[in-house]
């Protein structure tokens, strides 16, 4: 690492005394580069062991990469805490301006220590941090107004980000997000529901510090390889034109594509929600995150009439991609993408999880269908499949909880079903709801086993994907140590920040040469080495607070609806399961 690298200065944020400082670390980055590997570390030495999830204890560390800010698509932040959905590692990824702003606001890490007695948002300006009263911005029902009144007080535009929460994060919702930069989220896992819990409402990132390189011409060299990949290769144009939504029709074809809480693994509706029909209907604008030539963001321009004055039209921009139409649509049975993307919005306004919440209230439907809830539990609702105006109805409820149904349906799908019923079709892994994908028995063994339980932990859809092409399942052994490599790469990538869209750019020898002209040399062999090491890491932390792989359960809907590789068997993937512990030194278990 380069001495003059800004990358190695930790930012320490005390909420409860509302004092900040900063620490040199830099054998943490030569060590673990930054991002995950960073991250890991320093939640393993912040947070003690049994901490409440919602208490002060509860560590917030947001970190990124040496490749921030130089080099286009490593344009992601880590952040990392104690979940309170799950009581173990949380981990979310976010794009937008949050990773190139925090580095060049002179910082590669920020922790976030103890609790305000009071709303509170932090900017951090370069070397000054500001903790400013936001008492007046608690409660606000649009968490997009809090953003509009932050963008107002703070100096920075366009080297600024800003992170803030909605009522879910307030009331401590497990699965509340973060939301950056209005169409970019820290998703997964609950961060929402610990700013929550901090009382910390928003934070704003703004800096101009330049970043050094070892080798400038090495380093303009590596940079025009890696941006004519992204702007001229066949390997990012999906994401530009059509985005992820582009995956339903290949999906629902595949027959891969879960529908009504996954009873059904095709759509009939699929079309309407397509990338192509969306598109050709509501595509508005399409974004990119800092530093990334592609364009991946696309948002929909939905144009309703106003209520209250004739010949008057709304335009709301809202973003949608494959996660959303299959959690929000396929998952609910819902084929209107009017409908969607109201859904959509209303989830954004609150500030929740988008797949978390079109799970919870996908198994919510199919337990009202089978009399295990009744609508007097659901404060008069009726949960139908496709009826948007009451789902819609129903995040508003997520949020008040006026009820026991509700306050249960808000820690997520498997609590809800410990205390109603309807284990066997509650899709949930290692405790976080379901990602979009049925094609076989790679990407369910790929949610049990990752350590964020997420299908971007090791891709298993891909590895089922090429088996329905080759015609042959591989065996669960091959499964298990394709699942484990994929994992282990990722944790690079995430170290770095890379987005993961980048994958097939950011191989191996690439990422050498990147590091190289940035001051870290680091073998092939040594980048893969530091993936495992953060793998093992994080399954250290997962386990000291007091994870199992023996409470691991098997959502018995996955092995009832045939995948496109047919019937997943109990017997693969307990096989599967145990060869994956062995290859990656994990406890034994049963299922």
């Amino acid at each position: 690492m380069l001495r003059d690298d800004p990358l190695s200065r930790v930012l320490y944020v005390d909420l409860s005394k509302r004092e900040a400082r900063v620490e040199r670390r830099p054998e943490l980055f030569e060590k673990a580069l930054g991002g995950a590997g960073v991250a890991i570390r320093l939640l393993d030495e912040e947070c003690p062991q049994g901490a409440d999830p919602v208490g002060p204890d509860n560590p917030i560390v947001l970190a990124v990469g040496p490749l921030t800010g130089l080099f286009p698509l490593a344009s992601k932040t880590v952040a990392m805490f104690k979940s309170p959905l799950t009581g173990n590692l949380g981990e979310s990824h976010a794009g937008g301006r949050s990773a190139v702003a925090l580095r060049l606001a002179g910082y590669g890490a920020v922790v976030f220590r103890g609790a305000s007695e009071s709303p509170v948002y932090v900017a951090i300006h370069g070397e000054r941090v500001h903790f400013r009263d936001a008492s007046s911005l608690w409660g606000v029902r649009n968490s997009a107004t809090v953003a509009r009144v932050i963008r107002q007080r703070e100096p920075g535009a366009g080297f600024r980000s800003i992170l803030r929460i909605g009522r879910a994060g307030e009331r401590r919702v497990p699965y509340a997000c973060v939301t950056t930069e209005t169409y970019r989220h820290f998703g997964r896992l609950g961060l929402g529901a610990v700013f929550g819990a901090k009382k910390l409402k928003a934070l704003v990132i703004a800096g101009h510090h330049s970043l050094p390189v070892a080798d400038p011409k090495a380093y303009r060299e590596t940079y025009k390889e890696i941006h004519e990949a992204a702007v001229t290769s066949h390997l990012m144009q999906k994401y530009h034109d059509l985005g992820t939504p582009e995956n339903v029709l290949p999906l629902n074809m595949l027959k891969g594509l879960p529908t009504r809480n996954l009873q059904q693994a095709s759509f009939e509706g699929a079309e309407a929600l397509s990338g192509e029909k969306m598109a050709e209907d509501f595509l508005g604008r399409r974004l990119a995150c800092a530093h990334c030539p592609v364009g991946c963001i696309h948002l929909a321009a939905l144009r309703e009439p106003s209520e209250h004055e004739a010949f008057f039209y709304k335009t709301s921009m809202i973003g949608y991609d494959y996660e959303l139409i299959y959690a929000l649509g396929t998952m609910l049975g819902g084929s209107d993408p009017k409908g969607l993307l109201r859904l959509i919005d209303a989830i954004e306004v609150v500030g929740l999880d988008a797949m978390s919440t079109g799970v919870a209230l996908a198994w919510a439907t199919e337990a009202m269908e089978r009399g295990l809830v009744k609508p007097d539990d659901a404060a008069g609702l009726t949960l139908r499949w496709g009826d948007y105006r009451a789902y819609i109805r129903a995040v508003e409820l997520l949020i008040v909880q006026p009820n026991d149904f509700y306050r249960a349906l808000a820690r997520g799908v498997e609590h809800a079903a410990g205390k109603y019923g309807g284990g066997d079709f509650a899709l949930a892994f290692g405790g976080l709801e379901m990602p979009g994908y049925h094609t076989g028995p790679a990407a369910h063994l790929g949610f049990l086993t990752g350590a964020r339980h997420s299908h971007l932990d090791s891709a298993g859809y891909s590895i089922d994907q090429k088996a329905v092409k080759a015609g042959d399942l591989p065996t669960p052994q091959a499964v298990a140590e394709a699942l484990l490599k994929e994992e282990r790469w990722r944790q690079v990538l995430s170290s770095l920040v890379i987005c993961f869209f980048a994958r097939n750019i950011y191989h191996p020898p690439v990422v050498a040469k990147a590091l190289a002209s940035a001051g870290f040399a680091l073998s092939e062999d040594e980048l893969k080495c530091l993936g495992a090491d953060v793998l093992r890491a994080k399954h250290a932390f997962k386990k000291r607070e007091g994870f199992s792989p023996d409470a691991l359960r098997i959502p018995r809907r996955i092995l009832d609806t045939p995948s496109p590789l047919g019937p997943i068997t109990p017997d693969f993937l307990r096989q599967a399961l145990a060869a994956f512990r062995a290859a990656a030194e994990l406890p034994a278990t049963q299922t």
